[in-house]
């Protein structure tokens, strides 16, 4: 019972909360109303009953007192017939009376209208009396009125006295009806207070319904529209068929949302479209680019700086950069990146050697981003620069730099010593001797030539410098070759041998570019090659074809039979100034020749190998493309790799 209970008053007071206050306060005011009108119209009721129950008080004790006059006298004779004829007659006028009882001194009941004594006898056989004080009738002046409640409405009891000379002979009980127009007029006011009870709260339900369904449910309609509309959703739309005032509301209502809704698909479509080609021009960029929040979350990653971290296969976007960073980056650049968001700093810029997940310098610089009025920080960019090959290229330039120096200042500081003692000693010198000075100083200068020659050279091949490219006879180039070293080997004692495939096709590249490398790979050969050995250069082409249109490429192989290279050489070897005599300590050279030659050959499209064991002697060998009338270069190109995966 109690849970029922507390169930419904949870119920009512839900149901209270869901009112407006202005309903609220109109059913309150209601119930004050009613409250007041009811009281007042009670009031009146019971004004009225209490007049009426006076006047028929008054009625009956004045009635009661013309009856006893008139037949006290009667009943002191004992004329009862008279007593009892007289009664009829007063009865029958009247239809105030309800009752006439006449008692004795003793209080019993000897005669009555409408019942005497007789259908008393004949009905019940018992007396009857009537119930007195017992000091009745006290002074006898004033009658004695009491009243009791029938089916028929209040009736008033009158008691008087019957007394002659001064002697009580008994009682005249009279039963004075109720006024029926008072019963009337008070049962109409009654009936008309509830009845207007009634009306009022009819009315006020009628119009807290009407005003739910007509003003307080359109109000809560436009009320979650408007949230809803607040909260981003432009979908949302009334249907209420309204008219009038709140009807127009609600057009207007749903005329907003049906603009604010193209509005928005309009500018999704446009900030989709800026989205697209940010992320385009961000995920295309060389460097590496991270946007992150104040709070250190990533808000934006583009491919660059996910390979340079090692993010590739890991989902960042909305976590802390700083748990997925490696941790000489995170060391680095964890006390400033607080001090940017905190607004003590615009930018930083660091250099960082990381070895996770690939070995390589990065240079990262931290930049603010500000609001479009520039007054508080919304996030932080991280551009990060891969400077490895810079680094690389600094070191080989400064590495360059100091062995040029390094081979210009010996030839220079040989050329000067024996100037100067020619200059100084001359006269004092043997006619060999100084043709022996003079022999070296020459000598020294032909070294200097070459190793500036073999620079500009080089720096030529680096510089990015456009070379044309034609179809190339390989036998003419290595005829013309070999003519121009002949008699070196002769000199030497080494034989050069010249092993060219007859009907050779003509192959893509440039001549000049070709011939220097054929001269330098036999130059090294012949340098390295003792009396008796045999230095060969051998072009044929291979079986292999890129495809059904293209032609086999053609290989050129340049083998000595002399010292060799040793294992851990071989990948040195064609580095800048790289000289094998810096190990064996036997022969001169730049050491830029198989520089020279890697760069050629690179710009043919192609790759050159080499196989050397040390005391038996070295093969270096490439692949040329074949030439083909208007084939496009990227044709050569394919061929070359072709020519690349078939020789590994």
């Amino acid at each position: 019972m109690l849970s029922l209970l507390k169930t419904i008053q949870h119920a009512i007071a839900t149901w209270w909360s869901e009112f407006t206050l202005q309903t609220k306060l109109l059913a309150v005011a209601t119930m004050v109303v009613s409250l007041v009108m009811s009281g007042l119209t009670f009031w009146a009721v019971n004004t009225i009953q209490q007049d009426a129950r006076m006047n028929d008080t008054r009625f009956g004790r004045d009635l009661g007192l013309l009856l006893a006059a008139n037949v006290a006298p009667l009943v002191a004779d004992n004329n009862l017939t008279e007593v009892a004829q007289f009664s009829q007659r007063f009865y029958s006028s009247t239809s105030s009376v309800r009752y006439m009882l006449y008692a004795n001194e003793t209080g019993e009941i000897f005669f009555g209208i409408p019942f005497w004594e007789a259908e008393v006898k004949n009905s019940l056989t018992i007396k009857r009396r009537i119930q007195l004080p017992e000091d009745y009738p006290g002074d006898g002046e004033k009658p004695m009125v009491r009243q009791h409640m029938t089916p028929d409405g209040t009736v008033t009891d009158v008691f008087i006295p019957l007394i002659v000379n001064k002697k009580y002979l008994g009682v005249l009980a009279i039963g004075i009806n109720p006024n029926q127009t008072a019963i009337i007029s008070t049962n109409f006011t009654r009936d008309v207070t509830i009845a207007v009870f009634i009306t009022i709260w009819v009315m006020v339900i009628l119009a807290g319904v009407i005003n739910a369904l007509t003003i307080t449910k359109p109000i809560k309609e436009l009320l979650v529209g408007v949230k809803q509309i607040a909260t981003g959703n432009f979908k949302q739309r009334i249907d209420l068929p309204l008219g009038g005032e709140l009807g127009e509301l609600i057009l207007s209502f749903n005329e907003m949302g049906e603009r604010l809704e193209r509005y928005e698909e309009q500018n999704i479509e446009e900030l989709t479209a800026e989205k697209a080609k940010l992320e385009t021009l961000v995920s295309t960029i060389a460097d590496g680019a991270v946007l992150i929040d104040n709070n250190m979350q990533v808000i934006l990653v583009n491919p660059t700086a996910r390979r340079i971290f090692g993010w590739e296969n890991a989902n960042v976007v909305g976590c802390n950069v700083l748990d997925h960073l490696p941790l000489a980056v995170q060391t680095q650049i964890t006390s400033p990146l607080y001090e940017m968001a905190a607004g003590e700093c615009e930018s930083a810029e660091f250099r960082i050697f990381i070895n996770e997940p690939t070995p390589r310098t990065i240079r990262i610089l931290l930049t603010t981003v500000l609001n479009v009025q520039r007054e508080s920080i919304k996030g932080i960019a991280i551009t990060i620069q891969d400077i490895t090959r810079e680094v690389e290229l600094n070191d080989a330039k400064s590495q360059f730099i100091s062995n040029v120096s390094h081979e210009l200042r010996t030839p220079l500081f040989n050329i000067k010593t024996y100037i100067e003692t020619l200059h100084d000693y001359g006269e004092d010198l043997a006619l060999q001797e100084r043709q022996e000075f003079l022999q070296t100083v020459n000598h020294e200068t032909d070294r200097l030539t070459r190793l500036v020659n073999d620079v500009l050279d080089l720096s030529k091949l680096e510089s990015g410098r456009n070379y044309s490219f034609d179809g190339v006879d390989l036998a003419q180039a290595i005829e013309q070759t070999l003519r121009t070293y002949q008699l070196n080997a002769k000199d030497k004692g080494v034989e050069l041998l010249q092993e060219v495939a007859p009907n050779l096709p003509l192959v893509m590249g440039n001549y000049d570019l070709l011939v220097q490398v054929f001269g330098n790979l036999i130059g090294n050969a012949l340098k390295f090659t003792k009396a008796g050995g045999k230095v060969a250069i051998r072009a044929y082409q291979l079986d292999f074809k890129p495809s059904h249109t293209q032609s086999s490429p053609v290989r050129i192989e340049i083998s000595d039979t002399g010292i060799g290279i040793a294992t851990e050489d071989q990948h040195s070897i064609f580095e800048r100034f790289f000289r094998v005599e810096n190990r064996v300590h036997t022969l001169e050279g730049t050491g830029l020749g198989l520089s020279i030659v890697r760069n050629i050959i690179d710009r043919h499209r192609s790759k050159v190998h080499l196989v050397s064991e040390v005391g038996i002697g070295t093969t270096f060998w490439f692949d040329l493309a074949a030439f083909e009338e208007k084939a496009p270069l990227i044709q050569v190109e394919a061929i070359a790799e072709a020519s690349k995966i078939t020789t590994t």
